[in-house]
């Protein structure tokens, strides 16, 4: 939980209320009491003082990065943010590693329904199961394993031995702290473009394990509801640059008219 004096250096630490840069200066100009009001309510993370400013640039980030939204402006934008609020090279590579990493779930969704097609259409599976897998048999030991992870290990042990050496580390505390790696993986799965409900629930249970506060937690979703603004902040460019075009088509029609 953050504390009064936490608090209030992370308020006063904002140098970043507008984290959507200049592509919504036009939309102040058409409508600045409606673009007032979606970022106060968009931007309430980074003043409201529960999380660390570079906590939340590094979750903003990994909402901007993920292989589920790969939005390149936002991911530039946040990678600075996070400069400026003290991170470091390591820190925000490993917030790009599980931002590749998300694109386990691919399996996590797929290989259950692949048995069981195969079951059905009474096609065998080879048998895989003399592999040594190391790494998954730590992660089983120490809590991390993922039962979800089980259809395609059996199908693959070899494969998801790679990949669970490549993630791992994230969650052992060797990289970042746990309970950041938590919220981290609270974003990725909670996000709009993602919104996979199993490891939304399995990191929240994490995280409220090594610490962190519902408010904490609730800061984190509030950021995923923030990611709603770049419809706006991708959006009224190109209609500002439609509006343009199309005035300038009207005018050119009305002198050939003349």
């Amino acid at each position: 939980m953050a504390t009064k004096s936490g608090a209030a250096k992370a308020s006063k630490d904002v140098s970043h209320p507008n984290p959507w840069g200049p592509s919504l200066d036009k939309f102040k100009e058409w409508d600045p009491k409606g673009v007032e009001t979606l970022l106060r309510v968009s931007t309430n993370p980074w003043t409201s003082g529960v999380l660390p400013r570079k906590e939340v640039e590094l979750i903003s980030l990994a909402l901007n990065c993920a292989c589920t939204n790969l939005d390149e402006a936002g991911t530039r934008r946040h990678i600075r943010g996070a400069l400026d609020a003290g991170a470091t090279r390591d820190e925000i590579l490993t917030v790009l590693k599980m931002a590749s990493l998300l694109g386990l779930h691919s399996c996590s969704l797929g290989a259950p329904i692949l048995l069981e097609e195969a079951k059905a259409a009474g096609v065998e599976p080879r048998s895989n199961n003399k592999e040594l897998t190391p790494v998954c048999d730590k992660a089983r030991e120490i809590g991390q394993w993922n039962t979800a992870w089980d259809p395609f290990f059996n199908l693959d042990p070899l494969w998801t031995e790679q990949v669970i050496t490549a993630g791992l580390p994230v969650y052992t505390g060797a990289l970042i702290p746990p309970k950041l790696a938590e919220l981290l993986s609270i974003a990725f799965d909670a996000s709009y473009t993602h919104m996979y409900a199993p490891g939304t629930r399995r990191h929240i249970k994490a995280a409220l394990k090594l610490g962190a506060t519902i408010e904490e937690i609730m800061e984190v979703l509030k950021l995923c509801v923030a990611m709603g603004v770049q419809a706006c902040a991708k959006g009224v460019p190109i209609l500002a640059e439609e509006l343009e075009r199309d005035s300038a088509k009207r005018k050119a029609g009305a002198g050939a008219g003349a």
